[in-house]
């Protein structure tokens, strides 16, 4: 196990500011030069970890403090990286911005925790010798986190970058490394979600190499990656003396099968991969495409955008078909957000209304604001497939969709302590063995689901319960 990895993270001082395409172009160019990036995103977020999964043809995986404890997240980013030349994490939102007070889960919390130095990304619009206050501010803020360097973002020429960085040098010390232009745009279209996932993205190869020759052309990449370097490699490896470089993994004995298209995208590559190590086979379904399910023991529905597709999905009837009527034959169903939407009764887009799987007797409807947005906290209350009663959950939602109808005596499984779920403080319909709910889990941080999900399809394929 290496732990002396050079490392960068990649701040703002609040969301939008651009670090997202900083960290895309920066991670694009250096693979693109041959070097190994292993990309990590801060936070909960599917999109933006697509986004550098594509430019680094890696997995991306998320550094989450608040769904995970902070030894398995040290654990995945060291385990994650090996192999690589320098890892990347793109933080979110500001630098500094946790769930509390101490800033705990912020982008400095984790960049800490795995002695990452950091990047930060300013947006400069119609400012100058301001930024230099407020990158002072960062640095005194909390003196243990290693601000290295500052790309000026949305730059209106070359002399505003120039009086930008003469200031910001002069009265914090701290270099700058680059200075982008603001791009059209065009080459990266925005969603109430941030990014775009690539899968919807028809650019997604131009928009890749436009924000690598961007970088290229504007940011110092030689001197970023001669800064991304640990301090003490030999403190990490007495920190985590039995991290080892593998999982171990049992020998495959159940099928499950798992949405995988542009309606159904946003998986974490950990529950895949928990599920592989705990002996499943993973059989990817096109929601759009196949007419039925093939023989599987398991079906796992993530999250991702069903309303951009619902003509496609009720058109598919058939498959909506095969997963109705394998819900009721007692397959085991776990489902998350657009999973749910999908096993409800139908999406009400605009008036119109299209069908769905009808597992559950609930319609959605859409809104222009956020129905459920940020961590969640639940406890397991009633008799379910795979978490024992009593069992706390921390996870996150965030979504548009909203419910229209719901059967009032539909049994929910869930009580939220912290966020929205899906009415009346409840998650988690359930129906044999069918589990469906907004709340989204991370498998290290919820490893009771992995061995309970494998379990059950070998329950199902044996005696067909």
């Amino acid at each position: 196990m290496r732990y002396d990895i050079p490392r960068i993270a990649i701040a703002a001082l609040r969301g939008g500011s651009g670090k997202t395409i900083l960290s895309i172009g920066l991670a694009a160019a250096w693979t693109q030069t041959g070097i190994g990036v292993a990309p990590f995103k801060k936070g909960p977020d599917y999109i933006d970890a697509g986004w550098l999964a594509f430019a680094t043809g890696r997995h991306c995986y998320n550094l989450d403090t608040y769904l995970c404890e902070p030894h398995v997240v040290r654990t995945s980013f060291f385990r994650h990286s090996q192999g690589s030349d320098i890892a990347l994490i793109e933080g979110n939102r500001g630098l500094y911005d946790g769930i509390d007070l101490a800033g705990n889960t912020s982008t400095a919390d984790i960049a800490k925790l795995i002695d990452a130095p950091v990047l930060l990304c300013l947006d400069v619009t119609k400012s100058t010798r301001t930024m230099a206050a407020l990158v002072l501010g960062c640095l005194h803020f909390d003196p243990d986190v290693r601000i290295c360097g500052v790309v000026l973002n949305r730059v209106a020429g070359t002399r505003h970058a120039g009086i930008l960085t003469k200031a910001i040098e002069h009265h914090t010390g701290v270099p700058v490394l680059g200075a982008i232009p603001k791009l059209r745009d065009q080459d990266f279209p925005e969603r109430h979600m941030g990014l775009v996932p690539t899968q919807e993205h028809g650019w997604a190869t131009h928009s890749i190499r436009t924000s690598a020759a961007v970088v290229r052309e504007n940011v110092d990449m030689d001197r970023v990656f001669s800064l991304a370097q640990p301090l003490s490699p030999q403190a990490d490896q007495k920190k985590d003396p039995l991290i080892s470089d593998s999982l171990s993994i049992k020998e495959s004995s159940v099928k499950i099968g798992f949405l995988k298209d542009a309606a159904f995208q946003f998986y974490y590559p950990e529950n895949l991969e928990a599920l592989e190590a705990e002996g499943a086979e993973l059989i990817p379904i096109h929601s759009l495409e196949d007419q039925e399910l093939p023989e599987i023991d398991a079906l796992y529905i993530g999250g991702g955008f069903p309303e951009t597709h619902a003509t496609s999905l009720t058109a598919n009837a058939s498959l909506r078909k095969s997963i109705f009527e394998a819900a009721h034959a007692g397959l085991p169903i776990y489902a998350e957000c657009g999973g749910l939407m999908y096993l409800g009764e139908a999406l009400i887009l605009d008036g119109t209304s299209y069908p769905m799987c009808g597992v559950f007797p609930v319609r959605f409807g859409f809104s222009d604001k956020p129905q459920g947005h940020g961590y969640v906290r639940v406890t397991v209350e009633k008799k379910n497939p795979f978490f024992p009663e009593g069992l706390s959950i921390l996870g996150h939602e965030f979504r548009y969709s909203r419910v229209e109808y719901l059967q009032e005596d539909v049994p929910m499984v869930f009580s939220m302590g912290r966020g929205t779920g899906i009415t009346k403080g409840r998650d988690g319909l359930i129906f044999k063995n069918t589990l469906a709910a907004y709340t989204h889990i991370h498998a290290l941080g919820t490893p009771q689901w992995a061995p309970a999900m494998v379990n059950r399809a070998r329950m199902f394929k044996e005696y067909g319960k």
